[in-house]
């Protein structure tokens, strides 16, 4: 499995721990979103710390992310974005209409947990 999860009561945390959120890994990203929203999660982050590489089928995985729990009247969070990946997503305007933190400390403080 290239990500890790961990459920909490206020958010779902995805820690990718691929280096490459690309066409081998959106799919199964998105399968796991939708899952994970399925099954009551409003909330999400997802950390791309060690993801140095994005293309548009990662990019779509990230708006499948923010459309889910924006439907789930929830939150969505991207942390700890690579220099890459953080050009990808400005050039494609995304930093406009996604929450971005620097870390996932950061994140989680959106949902006011104290770490």
């Amino acid at each position: 499995m290239s990500f890790q999860i961990d459920k909490t009561e206020n958010y779902t945390l995805i820690k990718l721990l691929a280096e490459k959120l690309d066409s081998n890994l959106a799919p199964s990203l998105k399968s796991e979103l939708v899952v994970v929203s399925t099954d009551g999660a409003k909330n999400i982050i997802i950390d791309l710390t060690d993801t140095r590489y994005c293309d548009s089928s990662g990019l779509s995985a990230l708006l499948v992310a923010n459309r889910l729990c924006k439907n789930n009247h929830g939150l969505f969070v991207l942390a700890g974005l690579q220099e890459p990946v953080k050009k990808l997503i400005s050039i494609s305007q995304l930093d406009t209409i996604l929450n971005i933190t620097s870390t996932v400390i950061e994140a989680k403080e959106k949902f006011s947990i104290p770490d």
